[in-house]
């Protein structure tokens, strides 16, 4: 179990973080942050003894341009510590059997369909079990380790299949649409050296999440009723029947609810729901509910309202959870029985991939502004978390510029915050060009990643030659509670501009941002930002945008996300028209000057290209510098390092030659 005394102190961790490092005489390259590899994942093996983990690294040679991830082992005391795949194909979601024997995990290695494979904990050749014409989206054992439930969605049939060749592929808007099932594949081969998996789910609902029962009798699992980003709200939890198929409703209200967690002894599932009715600006609580079914414990709402649950205590006394803090990360505890929320540790930076054993020791993802990400875990006797992996040794060898968190009034007085990146070997009182970058959502945040990442947005680059980046969190963001992450609600654009340009100003206040060299940059909700600022002002020199909603209804009428911006706003645009167009750049957009870049994913359906042509174009018809770099096959961000290395290129250039 871990208690407060259990858990790893701040101060602990702080010292890993802040562990000095020795440098090289190198500088940051969008290449070289290409490089920077990610830890995805975390399974922490049930007597605690090892650790799985994945890292993604990028792979570009003349036919070949993604991200490629590995799973790797160490022990807890961070002794040892190999690689276990190695196919060109990713290998993901590592699972332990619960006698620690055996590693199940994903790869898409035959016909680029994710199969189940099964690989020796002492190691040796995985091997595939299960053949599917779909692909696995999550798996887990089942407790006494003799069969998997895996998620797939429905696989095509074979006249569809036959279409899709003969390109008789035309399509119905919103029919036919595929779910996510629960299956389930036996472990051992029957007497035919078979492995026959079985369809568990067939309802008009898709799954999206699901917990075992300590017995192995039933499973609890959330489903929503289409699989579509837009119907998120309709998530309900139901418990299976293993043995009969039957499903019961646990809970099923007009709220949001999803990611039950089973107690170690089957008589309590946790469970995430709304508090109230779901909103895009998310507020949360756990809910504790009888494994039979009844009323709910409803916790406390935690500090930002966004608890994601790690896992119970060992005697089911606590549920350990951990979210957003300010610009850091904090892990909680929940004493069930006094229903209170202790906050157990808090660092600034990011934790991420935490998993829990049954005996309470933790592993997980860290990484700050100045730290690449690592593996670390954490012994249940308070000593210090054992750095386990070692996966981006080089990139501490490059020296990292200073971060630290700025804070500042804005017009009304409400505080606000951010980061702020100087540029390599800073001297004190020098006015350096700044670049303002604004982050998506809105109800993002900006937080303590390492800013060597890859991404559109090489900040340890932009820093290396000579700008300084701010990075604000205006009201609407996370990490902040509920209330300021709804601040913005019906006034996008509105004080949260104020919030951003009084950071533009604290940065010229203390002498280091030059007030006559200015940018920003920003993708999605920072997108939309950033266009509606060069609405506003002409204060910035450049500007880039990426993936900018530009006018809000047509962007409401094209995304995945139609009911959005009516959740924002509280209306559709043909309801208030005049309030989606007094908050659209495209209606704002006469008498523009700022050059802008934009960057734009043609496969976006979040924020379609449509978007972004609708700026291109309206700045280009009034003479305004602008340039538009449309990167094939990306998504609402994009997915490939050539892709990210053209957008990260691009915003270099452009910023150093309207900004020097």
């Amino acid at each position: 179990m871990i208690r407060s005394r259990q858990i790893v102190s701040c101060a602990a961790l702080a010292l890993i973080v802040a562990a000095a490092v020795q440098v090289v005489s190198a500088q940051w390259t969008p290449e070289l942050q290409l490089k920077t590899k990610v830890i995805g994942s975390t399974a922490i093996s049930p007597d605690g003894s090892k650790v799985l983990y994945t890292v993604a690294y990028e792979v570009m040679t003349s036919d070949r341009s993604e991200y490629v991830t590995q799973i790797w082992m160490a022990s807890a005391d961070g002794k040892k510590n190999v690689q276990l795949t190695f196919a060109d194909k990713s290998s993901a979601n590592p699972r332990w059997s619960p006698d620690g024997e055996w590693i199940a995990f994903t790869s898409a290695r035959k016909d680029n369909r994710s199969n189940i494979y099964l690989l020796r904990a002492a190691g040796g050749e995985a091997e595939m079990i299960t053949d599917l014409r779909s692909s696995v989206n999550s798996l887990e054992w089942s407790p006494d380790g003799k069969s998997i439930a895996f998620t797939m969605t429905d696989p095509k049939t074979d006249d569809e299949e036959k279409n899709d060749k003969a390109k008789n592929d035309f399509r119905w808007v919103d029919e036919n649409i595929k779910m996510s099932r629960l299956y389930l594949v036996p472990v051992a081969k029957d007497a035919n050296g078979k492995r026959e998996s079985r369809k568990l789910t067939s309802m008009a609902r898709s799954v999206t999440s699901f917990d075992w029962s300590p017995d192995g009798a039933k499973i609890a699992f959330s489903h929503v009723s289409d699989p579509k980003a837009d119907y998120w709200p309709t998530s309900d939890v139901s418990v299976l029947d293993v043995a009969s198929g039957n499903i019961t409703a646990l809970a099923a209200t007009s709220n949001f609810e999803s990611a039950p967690q089973y107690s170690h002894d089957g008589k309590w599932i946790a469970i995430s729901a709304s508090d109230g009715a779901p909103r895009w600006a998310q507020s949360n609580r756990v809910n504790i509910y009888p494994a039979g079914g009844g009323s709910p414990k409803v916790a406390p709402l935690s500090f930002d309202g966004q608890p994601a649950v790690v896992g119970w205590t060992a005697n089911d006394s606590g549920i350990i959870f951990n979210e957003a803090s300010g610009t850091g990360t904090a892990i909680y505890e929940l004493n069930v029985a006094a229903n209170t929320i202790i906050e157990r540790q808090k660092i600034d930076g990011v934790i991420s991939a935490i998993s829990m054993s049954r005996v309470g020791t933790i592993a997980m993802g860290l990484q700050t502004a100045a730290r690449p990400p690592e593996v670390f875990a954490a012994r249940i006797d308070g000593q210090s978390p054992t750095q386990l992996s070692n996966v981006n040794a080089d990139a501490t060898k490059v020296s990292v510029a200073k971060t630290e968190i700025l804070r500042w009034k804005s017009k009304d007085g409400r505080e606000i915050e951010g980061l702020l990146t100087y540029p390599n070997n800073y001297v004190s009182g020098t006015k350096v060009p700044l670049i303002l970058n604004i982050h998506g959502g809105p109800a993002g945040v900006f937080n303590q990643s390492f800013i060597g990442g890859r991404g559109v947005y090489p900040l340890a680059t932009l820093a290396s030659r000579g700008f300084a980046i701010l990075r604000p969190n205006p009201r609407g963001s996370s990490g902040y509670g509920t209330e300021f992450r709804r601040a913005n609600m019906k006034d996008w654009g509105g004080m949260d501009y104020e919030d951003i340009m009084s950071g533009v100003d604290k940065a010229i206040e203390i002498g280091v941002a030059d007030p006559n060299k200015l940018g920003v940059m920003g993708w999605s909700y920072g997108g939309y930002m950033t266009s509606t600022i060069i609405t506003k002002t002409k204060r910035f020199k450049a500007a880039s945008a990426g993936a900018p909603v530009t006018n809000l209804m047509s962007f409401n009428g094209t995304a995945d996300i139609p009911a959005f911006v009516p959740d924002y706003f509280s209306g559709q645009s043909w309801e208030i028209p005049e309030v989606y167009a007094r908050h659209s750049a495209m209606f704002n957009i006469k008498g523009v000057t700022t050059p802008t870049l934009i960057q734009h994913g043609d496969a976006d359906v979040r924020v379609p290209i449509s978007q972004g042509f609708e700026l291109y174009n309206a700045l280009k018809q009034q003479g305004v510098p602008v340039r538009m770099i449309v990167l094939p096959r990306q998504p609402h961000g994009p997915t490939e390092p050539k892709m990210q290395l053209a957008a990260m290129q691009s915003n270099i250039e452009w910023f150093e030659k309207y900004l020097k």
